[in-house]
């Protein structure tokens, strides 16, 4: 019998919220999370599960228990080839240009600033940044993303480094701009990790973050056809397989966050995204409705160190 893709846990019990401190024990059940994709029968699917509950305080979304893979590896050693297509490997101006042009508006801008990218995957964004007037930086846990950041794509190894925010140290006061591209999902303890990124920050910087929202609407409807079909399944989180996320945050995740690691909400939106699983003639409906009341798929905030 082959272990070779049999993933090992810990599982820690979630005492506090991880974003505003509050109580766990009080918190909503929102439901089970299989350590596979449910489907749309769950029913016939066997596995370990987790609880997924809901700050009443923050509205953050999390596991109860928190699994933990006994290797990084069993989660993030598989080769980018097997995330995306051969296209995802070409470099377009346009890839993180948004992102860009909100933060010079914000900060504001000088060429020569220095920027990092947590989770800097094969290191587009570190490319977008250097080319947009940025010194840029970053680091990658993952070993295969990591050497074709350099072998295909260029990345200085001066510029990137190999390893997990936990393990990464940078002197205070390094960076003007600090982005965490859909990151602080993966993360085990993503305010610790925000708390150290801020000490790496200047004053008046500025940190990016993009996350699944605990607001989304399509989360609700799946939801809702999961208790009709007379389960406690739930549509939110993956921790224990692709894309293996642990947390959806909301506007108060941070805010409350804010108040103990001193600072502000400068700038946020929500971006719908996709939108699965439903008739192409109702998207129009839904993908407006989504933006009407701010329940789209991705939250975006950008964080001023005060």
């Amino acid at each position: 019998m082959s272990t070779k893709n049999i993933k090992t846990y810990s599982f820690e019990t979630v005492e506090f919220c991880e974003m505003c401190g509050d109580k766990t024990i009080n918190h909503n059940v929102l439901g089970q999370r299989l350590n596979q994709s449910q489907g749309l029968n769950p029913r016939r699917k066997t596995g370990i599960s987790v609880s997924v509950m809901s700050c009443t305080n923050c509205s953050l979304i999390y596991c109860q228990p928190l699994p933990v893979p006994n290797h990084i590896d069993d989660h993030y050693a598989v080769p980018p080839e097997d995330y995306w297509t051969k296209d995802y490997f070409e470099w377009s101006p346009k890839y993180f240009a948004r992102q860009i042009e909100t933060v010079k508006n914000i900060l504001p801008f000088k060429t020569g600033m220095t920027a990092l990218d947590i989770g800097a995957g094969i290191g587009k964004s570190m490319i977008s940044l250097q080319n947009a007037g940025f010194d840029a930086f970053g680091f990658e846990p993952s070993k295969p993303f990591y050497d074709r950041a350099i072998s295909r794509m260029n990345i200085s190894p001066d510029k990137l480094r190999m390893g997990t925010i936990e393990d990464t140290s940078y002197p205070n006061n390094s960076f003007d701009f600090i982005t965490f591209g859909a990151v602080a999902e993966h993360l085990y303890h993503p305010a610790a990790a925000l708390e150290k990124a801020m000490n790496w920050l200047r004053p008046n910087g500025i940190i990016h973050v993009e996350v699944p929202s605990a607001k989304y609407f399509m989360s609700l409807v799946s939801n809702l056809y999961f208790r009709i079909r007379g389960t406690n399944y739930v549509t939110n989180l993956s921790p224990m397989h692709m894309p293996f996320h642990l947390y959806e945050f909301d506007l108060d995740s941070f805010r409350l966050l804010g108040e103990k690691l001193n600072f502000k909400v400068d700038h946020f939106h929500v971006d719908v995204n996709h939108i699965w699983n439903m008739p192409k003639i109702l998207h129009p409906i839904l993908h407006k409705w989504m933006e009407i009341t701010k329940t789209g798929m991705q939250l975006t905030v950008y964080l001023r160190a005060k």
